[in-house]
């Protein structure tokens, strides 16, 4: 029925309370719209209220440094933004999702996992404190020591338990480089067992996920015209047109001083797992490479 743009929380807040006042008999649901990534039409409110949360105009994210850095941003911010702006003071946020150009709510709203997670947990896991909107429309500060059970709700609660508005991201010192490395499989109980063993190492990758794919559109010559294997060789003699294939993405970051260090280990542990059953792609970047924007 209609779109809100808010300009702050309290217009959010105002909106909610006056469907509420209003009783089921209105029929009105509301629903909090992020950037549009949603599933099964979750982002929208058929004959209700659809709630664009890009629209905030809050304050300035703050990016607070220390012992224990964080950042305060918008429920609406993207977090590619949130990137590009804890990178100026060489921080990044602990856990990512793989595509940045997701709102900070909508990722929080559902668990916010990738190749992180194994280390840092998903992105619900680290978060300090929320502000959130409720169904009655009461805007309400939560954290683990206040209101613990809303905050416990909301992380992860698909947008049932409330709208975020704003929310305290912990962060960490970024990288100043990334080895970055793919790893194909034809084989998944090779897979499985190669990813399990990586992720319960100590002192393994900083990023660790894998993923199945269906070599359709020349995806290993797309690879090689950006990462150089270290034999073309045998990269031309791996068939996998139309195959089901499982790769393995892996990350280890490193300062600039460290990289024939972290290039020695890093081959030396993928050695472990050569045993003709995969082929390696690799490369090295910064960590503001388009590589981490996974676009």
């Amino acid at each position: 029925m209609a779109v809100l743009h808010p300009e702050s929380a309290s217009d959010i807040a105002a909106t909610i309370k006056h469907i509420w006042l209003m009783g089921p008999r209105s029929q009105l649901t509301v629903a909090a719209r992020g950037h549009g990534h949603s599933l099964q039409g979750q982002a929208q409110a058929h004959g209700g209220v659809v709630i664009n949360m890009e629209s905030l105009k809050v304050p300035q994210m703050q990016v607070h440094v220390g012992n224990s850095p964080y950042v305060d941003v918008s429920g609406g911010e993207l977090w590619i933004n949130i990137l590009h702006q804890t990178l100026k003071y060489g921080l990044a946020p602990r856990s990512w999702t793989d595509y940045l150009h997701l709102t900070v709510g909508g990722t929080l709203s559902n668990a916010g996992v990738s190749g992180q997670a194994f280390r840092h947990g998903p992105q619900i896991s680290n978060v300090q404190q929320l502000e959130i909107v409720t169904g009655t429309g009461d805007m309400v500060n939560c954290s683990k020591e206040q209101n613990e059970e809303l905050f416990h709700s909301v992380l992860g609660g698909l947008g049932q338990f409330g709208i975020i508005t704003r929310a305290r991201i912990l962060l960490e010192p970024a990288p100043d480089m990334v080895k970055w490395i793919r790893v194909l499989y034809s084989d998944f109980t090779a897979f499985t067992r190669d990813q399990e063993k990586l992720i319960s190492e100590e002192n393994s990758f900083d990023y660790i996920e894998g993923f199945v794919i269906i070599n359709r559109t020349g995806l290993l010559n797309n690879w090689r015209s950006s990462f150089k294997p270290q034999d073309p060789v045998l990269a031309s003699q791996f068939n996998s047109d139309g195959k089901t294939l499982y790769c393995l993405e892996l990350a280890k970051y490193f300062t600039s001083e460290e990289i024939n260090v972290v290039n020695q280990v890093g081959q030396k542990k993928l050695c472990c797992y050569s045993r003709g059953r995969h082929f390696l792609l690799s490369g090295i970047s910064s960590l503001c490479s388009p590589i981490f924007q996974w676009n």
